[in-house]
């Protein structure tokens, strides 16, 4: 059972602090692309093409990748707002779906903040009643649940007196932040999906955000998964990072791991690129050439080959299973190069 920091046990926890709390395996979605005089489907965009990765109680995972990776539709299919094409997710041993977890409670127990906190939020409810209305819906006294939302806006740093009251157009862009953290905290979850929660912040309220998130994540016992294309937000606030490209696990690892020895070219490419402040470490070419490839009708073999100095003709023949360089490994790449006998000449022997 995880301990809390009352010294009790979360009662949720059936599976133990070994068991991940949450565990992708396969999960699909492509987009069907619709055209002609009949509206036929004449293709498909592969959005996410059979991502497995898995969640462990009180961690944070990253996911990273540039622009139409799949890490908006990762998220979005973990909360079943899109229904995968297949695949499953198990939270803490039990399934979501039929004869498992159904979405009513697996929402009770996985909330999500998303990028635009505006749009998140209904314009003609008081911030009070926005954070109030899912207590409510799920059986809570009206009461009660706006006494909970008082005591979470004091906890996202909102003085309950000021803003309890307020509409969203009265906030500014981090406040109205803070007011979706708290709404995803209203029914007491254990995971929280962050889809870009800052990038639409300036700076200085994006670290107050950040340091709150890290803050809120002790108090209340919980596990996130933090998608961003920061990679120095996602430095900073994740236990362990996974790199999508093109609608696929490219590399995953922990974070000291990913940042300080990168395995897969895609991910050296993307560290590469981040600006540097050290003048003597400007760079005079750009670390990857030309754009992702159509997802309608992707590479064969490895996705990121078109793009790679490394390629040879194993990497358009076959497609790389994430391996690592021992049994034991939990630093994982997507890439020929790592996987022993893969038949690339960078392979290890």
């Amino acid at each position: 059972m995880t301990v809390t920091a009352a010294g009790g046990t979360d009662p949720r926890d059936v599976g133990g602090p070994a068991q991940p709390l949450l565990i992708v395996r396969d999960l699909k979605r492509h987009f069907p692309i619709r055209g002609g005089l009949l509206n036929r489907a004449i293709g498909t965009v592969q959005a996410v093409d059979g991502v497995s990765f898995s969640v462990m109680k009180g961690e944070t995972l990253g996911i990273v990748g540039e622009s139409g990776c799949g890490k908006s539709t990762t998220a979005r299919l973990l909360m079943r707002l899109i229904e995968p094409d297949s695949g499953e997710v198990i939270f803490d041993g039990e399934p979501i779906g039929p004869g498992g977890m159904s979405l009513a409670e697996m929402r009770r127990q996985m909330q999500m903040v998303f990028q635009d906190s505006y749009a998140s939020l209904n314009p003609r409810l008081p911030m009070e009643d926005s954070i109030a209305f899912a207590p409510m819906v799920h059986g809570v006294p009206k009461a009660k649940a706006r006494a909970r939302a008082r005591d979470l806006l004091a906890a996202v740093g909102l003085a309950p007196e000021q803003f309890a009251r307020r509409y969203p157009h009265e906030l500014s862009g981090g406040q109205r932040q803070r007011v979706n953290i708290a709404r995803a905290l209203a029914l007491e979850p254990r995971v929280i999906v962050l889809d870009e929660p800052v990038s639409a912040l300036d700076k200085s309220v994006e670290a107050q955000v950040l340091n709150l998130l890290v803050d809120l994540k002790r108090a209340f016992h919980l596990t996130y998964v933090f998608i961003s294309h920061d990679l120095n937000v996602v430095q900073f606030i994740a236990d362990r990072v996974l790199v999508m490209y093109l609608g696929k696990i490219a590399e995953v690892g922990p974070v000291e791991s990913i940042y300080g020895a990168p395995r897969h070219p895609y991910t050296r490419a993307l560290l590469a690129s981040r600006p540097s402040m050290d003048p003597a470490r400007r760079m005079t070419e750009p670390p990857l050439l030309g754009d992702p490839p159509n997802p309608i009708n992707p590479p064969s073999g490895c996705r990121f080959r078109t793009r790679c100095a490394f390629a040879e003709a194993v990497c358009a023949a076959t497609q790389p299973a994430l391996a690592g360089l021992s049994p034991q490994d939990d630093h994982l790449a997507a890439c020929h190069m790592v996987a022993r006998g893969s038949g690339h000449s960078r392979a290890p022997a």
